[in-house]
């Protein structure tokens, strides 16, 4: 990728300029153009197909990357005609060529895509589109209106494609009623400390920033109306989750979505609902733009599927070739064009030591040396219609701890930062997780251990859990409550190549060296130290964790006893 000479006059930190984003994308968009189809409907890009199929995988590949040419060209600013390729393949694609929308089917994500790059382009493309190609564009995005969304996020794509039919003229009572449904949903989603769960249940991860926030702030931003997603209070703890190296926390799903991670930073700076200063917020977008671009994330000009480079386990079933695309919400800071204060302010880095608790989400925010660490006592991932009883195990959600510098092990090697009972010689997973609260330096929560052969559940089996962290210190204290005979506990570390340690303060007698040979995101493979010990009925253990560092000779076991008074033996 040739950007242009960093300027470390206006971004000291990163040298990256409003200049050096439009260039990005003007260098994603030719890689990925190489891949069109003679029609220009579909860009079918190299890799392994989704779930969905080919078809479906080159709409993906035209919407993903059209919403990076649209905010690019918001402006009017279009001197290599990418809107020109987009509205011939728009003509095409509805003449029958693009899958149809159906219900929890992929090309409904797409019409979002679609529709948002319409609205932000429409003096310059679907005003210039022939009245037949408009109706036909109309009815395909409609049938998003028509058919059921996946019960999560999803029902921002047709609550987007309604707001771009109202703004071209097309509202009708169905476009009404798709906006009023998704913020109704939204409303219910709501937890506090500017987060919502992603659907009915407890999964809070960067689909807050990347569609919850998004799709709906961004459309009252574009008609004029106030903003009420929260989105000021989200970026007071979102802004934490980033290292500074710019690497966003590594947790939940499609984190192949890389710099999309960013797109809520940039869309607060665009709208002004944001408490960060203007350089700040550049600093934030631009590092984390600049994280992956560094770290080998283009293959041949193309985003690849995974983290840094490839990477399988950092991947879903639904994750298709142009998957990464969705990368393309972080240039909504080009919404803000070149006189506006986020690109006119100098850089600004805030990368000071910093502990926050959330206990709308469950989590505990550790920030020290650089490394942010989320300590997750809220999300799950666990919808109620599931239960408690399934044994699947989900890396992304399940853990007790993720951070910017490592990334959980696969669900088929050792779990780090994970306690397990092990039983009749099955192992426990952390499925639905109850919060207990969080506040200052600590946050608790409980779960029934969920056997991975599906034996019966134990009756009044749990684990209660509490985090407490002062600096780069992490104190995990776990009360197994009800173990019968014959139990056994495994306490997890961080599964990293930098220096970490998990040393045992109460309860623990053992204590071994596992490796993970599948490695995570950041590292080929990774060692996980293992603590463990026999239980039954109640048991307190304890251990401190550090990562990147060494436990402090401090008096431990009293630090327990102040915790457990503070947390779970609280009146």
């Amino acid at each position: 990728m040739k950007l242009p000479e960093p300027d470390h006059a206006l971004s000291p930190h990163t040298g990256l300029t409003r200049e050096h984003w439009v260039a990005t994308a003007d260098d994603l968009l030719d890689a990925a153009w190489r891949h069109a189809s003679p029609d220009q409907a579909f860009l079918d890009l190299p890799g392994r197909p989704s779930r969905s199929g080919v078809r479906s995988d080159g709409l993906e590949g035209y919407a993903r990357t059209f919403l990076a040419a649209t905010f690019r060209t918001a402006h009017g600013d279009d001197p290599h005609h990418w809107l020109e390729r987009y509205a011939a393949g728009l003509a095409a694609g509805t003449a029958g060529e693009w899958p149809a929308i159906l219900d929890v089917g992929q090309p409904m994500v797409e019409s979002a895509s679609v529709a948002l790059g319409l609205r932000l382009t429409k003096p310059w493309l679907w005003d210039a589109l022939p009245e037949p190609v408009q109706d036909r564009a109309e009815a395909w995005l409609r049938e998003s209106l028509r058919h059921v969304p996946a019960a999560n996020n999803w029902y921002f794509f047709p609550y987007t494609v309604a707001s771009f039919l109202e703004q071209a003229g097309r509202g009708d009572d169905e476009t009404r009623r798709a906006r009023e449904r998704a913020m109704d949903l939204l409303q219910g989603w709501y937890v506090g400390d500017g987060w919502y769960s992603d659907g009915d249940g407890r999964a809070f991860d960067h689909y807050n920033g990347w569609a919850l926030h998004l799709y709906p702030a961004l459309d009252a931003h574009l008609n004029g109306r106030p903003i009420t997603t929260h989105l000021r209070e989200h970026l007071e703890s979102f802004a934490l989750l980033f290292g500074a190296d710019g690497a966003p926390v590594y947790f939940g799903r499609s984190l192949t979505y890389r710099f999309a991670a960013a797109s809520a930073v940039g869309l607060g700076a665009v709208t002004g609902e944001t408490p960060l200063s203007p350089g700040h917020s550049r600093h934030l977008i631009s590092n984390t733009l600049r994280y992956f671009l560094d770290r080998g994330s283009l293959t041949d000009g193309l985003l690849s599927l995974g983290w840094h480079g490839p990477h399988e386990a950092s991947l879903q079933p639904y994750s298709g070739p142009a998957s990464p695309y969705w990368a393309s919400k972080a240039f909504v800071c080009l919404l803000a064009d070149a006189s506006h204060p986020l690109w006119t302010a100098t850089e600004e880095a805030q990368d000071e030591d910093r502990t926050l608790a959330l206990p709308g989400p469950g989590f505990l925010v550790q920030r020290h040396g650089g490394v942010t660490r989320l300590h997750n006592h809220g999300s799950d991932h666990v919808r109620p219609f599931e239960g408690e009883h399934a044994s699947d195990d989900d890396p992304l959600y399940s853990r007790f701890a993720y951070s910017t510098s490592t990334g959980p092990t696969s669900r088929h090697n050792v779990p780090d930062n994970h306690i397990s009972l092990v039983f009749r010689g099955d192992r426990s997973v952390r499925r639905r997780i109850h919060p207990l609260g969080a506040r200052d330096n600590w946050a608790a929560s409980w779960h029934r251990p969920v056997f991975e052969a599906n034996q019966p559940m134990v009756p009044g089996l749990r684990v209660e859990s509490v985090t407490a962290v002062w600096g780069d210190q992490e104190l995990r204290v776990h009360r197994v409550v009800g173990a019968p005979p014959g139990m056994k506990a495994e306490l997890t570390g961080w599964a990293t190549d930098l220096p970490s340690a998990l040393v045992p303060i109460r309860g623990w007698t053992g204590e071994t060296a596992q490796t993970a040979p599948q490695g995570t995101a950041f590292t080929a493979t990774a060692k996980v130290t293992t603590l463990t010990a026999d239980v039954e009925g109640t048991v307190t253990l304890a251990a401190v964790a550090v990562l990147g560092g060494t436990v402090e000779d401090v008096d431990w076991d009293a630090r327990v006893d102040e915790v457990l008074k503070l947390t779970l033996d609280a009146d």
